[in-house]
C-alpha cells in the first residue's frame, strides 16, 4: 500500500506506539491521521495534522459512529491495547481479568475490522495493520491473559486477511516485544523504540508484506516454534 496520499485511522494513537504510528504516517505524506481516543479534550496537546476522533473500542456503537464519521479512511491501524499483570495462571482474578483485556485487545480488533473494512473497499481498497505481540507465541504467566487475547487476534487476523485479500485489503500483522512506553515503565529490560517500530511497520506495509517482526527477540521466538527448544515450552521467567 502507499502511504503517501493516504487516509489512516489509528487507535489508540494518544501516547506510545499508536502516536509513534501516526506521526510516522504523517512524516510519509499520509493525507490525513484521525487518531482514536477515548477522550478527544483529554488527549494532550494537539499534534499538527491529527484529527482527534472519540473511540471506545470496547463499545459497538462507538467504534461504528467513528467509522461512519471519518468515511474517507482507506488505512485502519488496530492499536488500541490494554496489559494487565497477575500472580499466575491460578490467580482468582485471572477471568475477570482476561474479559477485561479481550474486550479491547481482541473484541476491538474484530470490531473496528467489520466496521471500517466495508469503508476502506468502498475507497477503492487499502490496508488494514493489527499490532500483535511476541506473546502470540509465548505465555509467562504473569501476562498469559494478555498473552491469550493475543494469540487470539493473530488467529481473527489471519482470518481475516483471507477474506479481506479479494476486496482489495491488505491485513499486515506487526508482532513486537517490549517497547519503551508507558506500558512497560518502570521495568528494567531491553526496550524497542516505539518510532523504530512504527517505521518498520510502515515500510512492510508499503512492501505488500502481510507480517513484520519488529525486533530480534520476536524473531528468535517465531523462528524456534517449530523446534524442540520452542520458548512457550520452555520455563519462562517473571515478565510485566
Amino acid at each position: 500500500m502507499r502511504i503517501d496520499g493516504a487516509v489512516a485511522f489509528v487507535s489508540g494513537a494518544n501516547r506510545g506506539l499508536g502516536l509513534a504510528l501516526a506521526r510516522e504516517l504523517l512524516a510519509r505524506g499520509a493525507r490525513k491521521v484521525y487518531a482514536g481516543v477515548r477522550s478527544p479534550e483529554s488527549a494532550g496537546d494537539p499534534v499538527p495534522g491529527l484529527v482527534p476522533v472519540r473511540l471506545d473500542v470496547t463499545d459497538p456503537a462507538s467504534v461504528a459512529a467513528a467509522a461512519a464519521q471519518c468515511g474517507d479512511v482507506n488505512l485502519l491501524v488496530n492499536n488500541a491495547g490494554i496489559a494487565r499483570v497477575l500472580e499466575g495462571t491460578l490467580d482468582p482474578a485471572w477471568i475477570r481479568t482476561a474479559r477485561e483485556i479481550l474486550e479491547t485487545n481482541f473484541y476491538g480488533i474484530v470490531l473496528a475490522t467489520q466496521a471500517f473494512a466495508p469503508v476502506v473497499e468502498a475507497n477503492g481498497g487499502g490496508a488494514i495493520l493489527n499490532v500483535l505481540s511476541e506473546v502470540t507465541w509465548h505465555s509467562p504467566p504473569p501476562v498469559s491473559a494478555y498473552a491469550a487475547s493475543k494469540s487470539a487476534a493473530w488467529s481473527f487476523t489471519n482470518a481475516s486477511r483471507t477474506d479481506l485479500r479479494p476486496r482489495g485489503i491488505q491485513v499486515l500483522a506487526l508482532h513486537v516485544g517490549f517497547m519503551d512506553t508507558d506500558m512497560t515503565r518502570g521495568y528494567e529490560m531491553k526496550k524497542s523504540s516505539p518510532r523504530e517500530v512504527a517505521a518498520r511497520a510502515l515500510d512492510a506495509l508499503e512492501r505488500g508484506k502481510e507480517e513484520v517482526i519488529a525486533d530480534e527477540q520476536t524473531q528468535s521466538i517465531k523462528a524456534a516454534l517449530g523446534s524442540e527448544g520452542a520458548q512457550y515450552l520452555a520455563a519462562q521467567a517473571a515478565q510485566p
